[in-house]
């Protein structure tokens, strides 16, 4: 990306530089100003749009920043009092929607939900809990379905396959009805390395490698410190 040549735009009113092609978010945060996401993050491509917690205002229009390219002349606005609360709203939204008990899920602290949540400085959100029940599944040899936790990023079903190019998770239903599922034949042959793969790959705890639990101490995962002073909230 080096070599792709420079653009100039405009970010909360201040002119701002990156890259021709770079990711929105990226081009941002190169100058300064953090975006959160949860569907997408560096490296993870298709851009899939899916969670909307980095939504921002390009050229006077609500969009989500990760399903752009930086282009010269945009107009953006990121880091405004509206636009953070709307975030922070949608990101409440994903904890009352689910079953999210912190303190016992085996990815605490290593939660990308949870992480935002820190960074937001959430303690409680505006909407109401749905205490929605969603049926785990332990039929898998390595892997088991949490889908309390499950946040519809797609991240497992667009991004994620075996190492035969297979498509091993999917979602079935639709609207309040939709749950994740996954191919028990394709996940029984899959190696260990593959299953921690997929277990990685999701934002939150919905997909555990079976025997796993807390593998790691307080204080050495990855949202156990808060962000580096120089980031922005929202």
């Amino acid at each position: 990306m080096s070599d792709a040549k420079k653009v100039k735009f405009s970010l909360d009113g201040k002119e701002a530089e990156s890259h021709q092609g770079v990711n929105l978010v990226q081009a941002i945060e190169e100058n300064g100003t953090h975006v959160p996401t949860l569907c997408w993050s560096p490296g993870i491509e298709p851009c899939l749009g899916t969670c909307r917690v980095c939504t921002v205002k390009v050229n006077g229009r609500e969009t989500a920043a990760c399903a752009l390219k930086i282009e010269e002349g945009m107009k953006i606005e990121c880091d405004t009092d509206d636009l953070k609360d709307l975030r922070k709203g949608i990101l409440e939204l994903l904890f009352v929607e689910g079953n999210h008990f912190c303190p016992g899920c085996e990815k605490s602290g290593d939660c990308e939900l949870q992480g935002m949540g820190y960074r937001f400085g959430m303690t409680h959100p505006r909407f109401p809990y749905r205490f929605s029940h969603y049926e785990l599944d332990y039929r898998g040899v390595h892997l088991l379905l949490e889908r309390n936790r499950c946040i519809h990023c797609k991240r497992c079903t667009e991004l994620f396959s075996d190492d035969q190019g297979r498509k091993v998770f999917s979602f079935v239903g639709k609207g309040k009805d939709t749950r994740v599922e996954m191919n028990l034949d394709l996940e029984a042959k899959m190696p260990i390395h593959k299953c921690r793969e997929a277990a990685s790959l999701c934002p939150t705890g919905a997909i555990i490698l079976k025997g796993q639990g807390f593998d790691r101490p307080v204080g050495t995962r990855r949202f156990d410190n808060p962000p580096d002073k120089g980031s922005k909230n929202g």
